[in-house]
């Protein structure tokens, strides 16, 4: 059998010594993230919303993928997906995830982790509304994680929910929609020097929060 060897040890990122101190930090882990993802956007961040969300089943069976933020609040963190995705059948029955971005033109890296549930329809609805009239058609073309012989299956439902839909508004599949994931974890990352990178947890206590800095 042929070796297979990625030469990757030597790989290494020299991180610059910009330093995060607690005192700087406002009391509102929402605050500093939405500080931190407007610095993440204009430091020309490729998609700054992408994040890693970590699901798993009842018996500890994880799994992980990227998938798109498309609006935070305080409420929480949003995102749309099928619901018979495997992220959305693990979620109905385990509903704690983890969520991190990594965004390496500053050198930082939020982990976020909480519990998730279902938006309204109205919010998925509305939504759906305002995509591109190609992601409409695709949601309804793809049945997320079903397994295909080829692409040719799902272009030619594409075709034909092209087809249906034409010349009216692209409705939003009954198997479609967004969740909502509530933070009861922050954990803030910034590169520093050394590897002497500085953490940050901000663990929610009823109504506050308390702020706590980790070893890297």
């Amino acid at each position: 059998m042929e070796s297979i060897h990625l030469p990757v040890k030597d790989l290494r990122h020299e991180y610059g010594n910009r330093g995060l101190h607690k005192k700087d930090l406002h009391p509102n882990p929402f605050q500093v993230f939405v500080e931190w993802f407007k610095e993440a956007k204009v430091s020309g961040t490729i998609e700054p919303n992408a994040f890693f969300l970590a699901t798993a089943t009842p018996n500890g069976h994880p799994s992980c993928r990227a998938v798109l933020m498309k609006h935070f609040d305080e409420e929480g963190l949003f995102f749309f997906t099928n619901y018979g995705s495997r992220k959305a059948i693990e979620i109905t029955a385990n509903p704690y995830v983890a969520a991190t971005f990594w965004w390496s033109n500053i050198e930082r890296q939020v982990r976020i982790e909480g519990y998730i549930e279902k938006t309204s329809e109205e919010i998925s609805t509305r939504y759906f509304s305002q995509r591109p009239r190609k992601s409409q058609l695709g949601a309804w073309a793809s049945m997320q994680g079903i397994p295909l012989p080829s692409k040719a299956p799902m272009e030619e439902k594409y075709k034909q929910y092209e087809e249906k839909f034409e010349k009216q508004e692209v409705p939003c599949p009954p198997y479609w929609g967004g969740y909502r994931i509530i933070p009861t974890t922050f954990e803030f990352w910034q590169g520093s020097e050394a590897r002497l990178h500085d953490r940050f947890l901000y663990l929610k206590e009823k109504d506050t929060w308390s702020i706590t800095r980790l070893s890297p």
